[in-house]
């Protein structure tokens, strides 16, 4: 059996008799973990790997862990900063930034791949124009450039560690004011104005960029439809104009930001049509059920190869992990992360 388009949740810390139901439907390729899916690093062990045992080839398993105020895991996991502390430490001293990039890349990669989570979505490549609250810390800085490098390095942390990287939100959400979560944003800006958000993209899929999320935001002056259900920002930009070969991500076709398509239904036809390889539905279960019910996706072979290729690479558990040089010195990385940046003026 194929992995199917739709990445789903789940309501608890165990897999319930109806969750292994749903997860067997070909139509499902991937889970999404939250924090109320969490109790303590062994059941999260046993939660992934119950998952994983469900089918074959075994689901993808992701979650959000950026650090920061977005980090799922906390208790048993090590505290990582919003990447904003790293653009800081960037402007300190650009060598130093990097370094750390790679470190904290590496460090929460290493640590979910130590219970068997396949990925991140990670990092965020948003430039931090200052007016997008749902952003804000999530950003690296405001300067594409800095944010191309930082992410590059932060991506090369996290393969080592066994794990794909996914770029977000494309094609960016830091220019707008309204949280997709609640609303629909609108950015008026044409495309050649944009550039400077791509341009971060650009320099990660020359990197080998293997997974990119997309934003429920409209962009008027280049499609009517919000990017996640939009061929010309899929198909065109991001596959033709940039060159992605990747994994598409649609962002959560149950925020408010999707419902601007139609129902879920529609949601989930127009994201795919417009090139999307994973349909994320979260949080809403009547949604996912209405989907496996009564909707049908076309299938894409490659699209379905894609999808096996973001299992991450083995790693070791986490007691060996806390017992490596590598670690130790990731603590060590992040213990510097809790004091401010070593600023001087020239």
């Amino acid at each position: 059996m194929t992995l199917g388009p739709l990445m789903v949740d789940l309501e608890g810390t165990v897999l319930q008799p109806e969750e292994r139901e749903m997860l067997a439907h070909p139509l499902v390729g991937s889970v999404i973990l939250f924090a109320r899916n969490y109790a303590d690093p062994e059941q999260l062990t046993r939660l992934v790997a119950d998952i994983h045992a469900v089918r074959s080839p075994a689901l993808v398993v992701g979650v959000d862990h950026e650090g920061g105020r977005v980090q799922r895991f906390r208790e048993g996991f090590s505290r990582l900063p919003p990447v904003r502390r790293i653009g800081q430490g960037y402007d300190a001293d650009p060598r130093a930034g990097l370094a750390l990039a790679r470190e904290m890349g590496w460090l929460m990669a290493a640590e979910l791949r130590a219970h068997g989570i396949d990925l991140s979505f990670a990092p965020c490549v948003d430039l931090d124009y200052g007016v997008s609250e749902v952003i804000g810390d999530r950003s690296f800085h405001a300067r594409p450039a800095v944010v191309g490098e930082l992410a590059v390095a932060y991506q090369s942390g996290m393969r080592a560690a066994g794990m794909a990287a996914t770029a977000k939100h494309f094609p960016g959400h830091g220019a707008v004011v309204a949280d997709s979560h609640h609303a629909l944003p609108v950015d008026r800006r044409a495309l050649v104005d944009l550039e400077p958000d791509l341009s971060p993209y650009r320099l990660l899929i020359a990197n080998g960029l293997a997974g990119v999320m997309v934003a429920h935001v409209l962009y008027p002056e280049v499609d009517d439809v919000p990017a996640s259900a939009s061929a010309r920002w899929i198909r065109g930009v991001l596959r033709r104009d940039l060159g992605f070969q990747g994994v598409v991500f649609a962002d959560d076709l149950s925020m408010a930001g999707a419902a601007a398509v139609g129902d879920i239904a529609e949601r989930a036809s127009r994201a795919l049509a417009a090139g999307c390889d994973v349909l994320p539905v979260c949080n809403h279960r009547p949604s996912v059920v209405a989907l496996l019910d009564r909707w049908q996706a076309t299938a894409d072979p490659v699209a379905a190869l894609r999808r096996v290729r973001l299992r991450g690479r083995p790693q070791p558990a986490a007691a060996e992990l806390r017992a490596s040089a590598r670690w130790r010195s990731a603590q060590e990385a992040l213990a510097g992360c809790s004091a401010p940046p070593d600023l001087r003026l020239a």
